[in-house]
């Protein structure tokens, strides 16, 4: 018997998206996806839309009081979401 060279196909998965240029934006759009999910439904009522440029995520929230709270807490924030995908996606969380 011979041995044959096995590979995951998560690898091959995660290899051919970073070859067409796709990782990056993968991870964008599950960074928006997990928002309501990383800060609860409450803070997900509130929450009209999200996305992402240049490595800054911005939130347009309905309710002012809401917004200053979460300015507070930009930096942990930004650790929760990038944990949550397990890569270094964004920098920064501005708030509108």
């Amino acid at each position: 018997m011979f041995r044959r060279n096995s590979i995951l196909i998560k690898e091959v998965l995660l290899k051919a998206l970073r070859e067409q240029g796709l990782e990056t934006p993968l991870l964008q759009k599950r960074i928006v996806d997990a928002w309501p999910e990383v800060m609860g439904e409450a803070v997900g009522s509130y929450t009209s839309s999200a996305f992402i440029r240049n490595q800054t995520l911005f939130v347009r929230l309905t309710s002012p009081a809401l917004r200053m709270e979460l300015s507070m807490q930009r930096q942990d924030i930004v650790r929760r979401l990038n944990e949550h995908v397990g890569n270094q996606v964004i920098a920064d969380v501005k708030f509108c």
